[in-house]
């Protein structure tokens, strides 16, 4: 798997690299830089100053101490990347024009707000072409959530990417969420025939998609610690699960059938990325 490591040199930022390297099977990881200069006044002639200079010897610092941080989770550095401007635009850029599988980054969160999404892991999360990994805490890096979707594919959408983890010795978990008929405004089914008909093939439904996860985990030689169909709004259903569970990251297939459509048109993906404080992975 090849992997880019999004670094502004803060500490929030490496609790990424700490707890991937858990998770993955020690691929060398390419590190980004990006000085952001878009606070300056429109005035100023970042060529002709001493600025320039600066930026290039803050970047080739962090990118120093991040071999040293890398090395010490046991992972190799691959390409290491500088470069000063929007840090969302050229990070973007970046992945574009390079076969990344995955980008990883910290989240500081907003400003005076209980959310944790941060400008940039926002944007990386509503328009990166890849895997995101997003990271906020250090924790224990033992269970994870894989928070499947209601659609048919989307156990072999998670194939491709569990193939890339390493998951041995870890708790996995699979939850799947129906949507609860109370909530579905349809005129004129208010019967209780109709209520207890939907609720059941709701469950039927979701059996057989959270059976095929099973199945692609047993022909990988692992094994689901709990498997449940929970019927609610998708997103509190799971955000509740990680806090009740301890998760400490939640996987979330956020393949899209447009290849163009941004993750976050997807409120359940949005929702859950901003309020869970556990790990992040959103596969694209």
């Amino acid at each position: 798997m090849k992997a880019l490591f999004c670094t502004d040199g803060s500490k929030i930022s490496f609790n990424a690299i700490y707890n991937f390297s858990h998770w993955s099977k020690r691929e060398a990881i390419d590190a980004i830089c990006v000085i952001d200069w878009n606070f300056l006044p429109e005035d100023v002639d970042v060529e002709q100053s001493d600025f320039n200079i600066s930026c290039s010897n803050l970047a080739d610092n962090i990118l120093e101490y991040t071999k040293k941080e890398l090395e010490k989770a046991g992972l190799n550095i691959g390409r290491t990347i500088k470069m000063c401007g929007g840090v969302s635009d050229l990070i973007l850029e970046e992945l574009e024009s390079n076969e990344y599988d995955i980008v990883l980054c910290g989240s500081h969160g907003k400003k005076g707000l209980q959310k944790w999404l941060g400008s940039v892991s926002y944007d990386l999360l509503n328009a990166s072409p890849v895997s995101v990994y997003v990271s906020k805490h250090r924790n224990n890096t033992k269970k994870v959530l894989l928070a499947i979707g209601d659609k048919n594919n989307s156990a072999e959408h998670f194939r491709s990417e569990l193939e890339k983890l390493n998951l041995e010795d870890k708790e996995i978990h699979i939850c799947i969420v129906n949507e609860n008929p109370n909530l579905l405004f349809l005129e004129g089914t208010l019967d209780t025939n109709w209520y207890l008909k939907i609720e059941q093939e709701q469950k039927k439904y979701a059996y057989r998609i959270v059976k095929g996860l099973e199945e692609i985990l047993d022909n990988m030689g692992l094994q689901s610690s709990r498997s449940v169909i929970l019927t609610g709004i998708p997103a509190h259903e799971i955000i509740n699960y990680t806090l009740d569970n301890e998760i400490d990251l939640v996987i979330l297939d956020g393949k899209s059938e447009e290849k163009k459509s941004k993750l976050f048109s997807n409120q359940t993906e949005k929702r859950v990325c901003d309020n869970v404080s556990c790990d992040v992975l959103v596969i694209r």
